[in-house]
């Protein structure tokens, strides 16, 4: 699921996106961010429903080996059982699951290829014959040939990663949530009675996260030339233009939240955002933002302007 450091990657992308933009309504760099959390939810059913068309494509399977003249021992064994999997069954009756579906309309029918390609990659495993021989179709047990597809397969296929790219524009950063949400779903799917198994969660608590995000993303832009002049003081040896536009991002956005998030510890964003300028920006970004984002710590702490409640304090 989406945690606070994946959120202030959403909230980084769309002020990053906001700043080359000549169009700077907020509103609609607003709509842009929450369409890029909903899109991660989107990913994960399209992913629930690639693993359950692989599950119904043993039928058609089936189906084409019946009309062999003389059918292998190999044909014998490959059975439908995979289609009746526990865990694809219960799937198939979650409501929410059904709901989702329709409204992102997913359907994998416009590549075809990919669910059969994903399949023969499958019925030549060790762990598929394994599974078509195992008696015990409990739900604990059944999960593990569904975890096998997913891990082994969907995630290290070339071609599969490459559709997943062309449709989600986020695929190289958001794959880190989806298998977090798919392995929720794996622990959450532990009830032989379907009404009990729930999905995954886009978040911890989408309520208090959602405004998060928001408050972040304005106050940021509203305040983003005060915190410039903030900026600016501590690198007047630095030529504007040699600041990557990332790293200005970041900093406003550590800025903010050391000043307008009073439940949010100091540690904690200086942590995060050094952390993110590891990922997203320079080589020495991580080294430059962290001595800039100190010395502004200290003037506003010696200004009174750190109030910090709870947990957060001043440190």
């Amino acid at each position: 699921m989406l945690n606070r450091r994946h959120l202030r990657v959403k909230v980084m992308q769309t002020l990053y996106a906001y700043n080359l933009s000549e169009d700077k309504q907020v509103k609609d760099f607003q709509k842009a961010l929450f369409k890029s959390v909903e899109e991660v939810n989107e990913m994960y059913i399209w992913t629930l429903n690639l693993l359950d068309e692989v599950a119904e494509y043993v039928v058609l399977d089936a189906e084409s080996r019946a009309a062999k003249f003389l059918p292998t021992e190999k044909d014998k064994i490959l059975t439908t059982k995979l289609n009746t999997n526990t865990f694809i069954e219960s799937l198939r009756q979650n409501r929410t699951y059904l709901e989702l579906v329709k409204k992102y309309k997913v359907s994998w029918g416009f590549d075809p290829e990919i669910v059969r390609s994903i399949f023969a990659r499958l019925k030549d495993s060790e762990e598929y014959m394994s599974y078509l021989t195992n008696a015990d179709r409990s739900i604990y047990a059944e999960k593990d040939i569904i975890k096998y597809i997913f891990k082994k397969i969907v995630l290290k296929t070339t071609e599969i990663e490459q559709v997943f790219e062309e449709k989600f524009i986020n695929w190289p950063v958001d794959k880190e949530v989806l298998q977090a949400m798919i392995a929720k779903t794996f622990k959450n799917f532990s009830s032989e009675n379907p009404s009990l198994n729930k999905l995954a969660n886009l978040t911890p608590n989408w309520e208090e996260d959602q405004e998060f995000i928001e408050d972040l993303l304005k106050v940021t832009i509203r305040n983003s030339q005060e915190y410039q002049v903030l900026i600016a003081e501590k690198t007047k040896n630095w030529e504007s233009e040699r600041i990557a536009l990332m790293d200005t991002v970041l900093m406003q956005m550590a800025i903010s939240e050391l000043i307008d998030f009073p439940s949010i510890p100091v540690k904690v964003t200086m942590n995060e955002y050094i952390e993110l300028s590891k990922t997203f920006s320079t080589a020495k970004s991580s080294t430059f933002i962290n001595g800039i984002l100190d010395k502004i710590l200290g003037d506003l702490m010696r200004q009174g302007r750190i109030n910090k409640t709870g947990r957060g304090l001043k440190n």
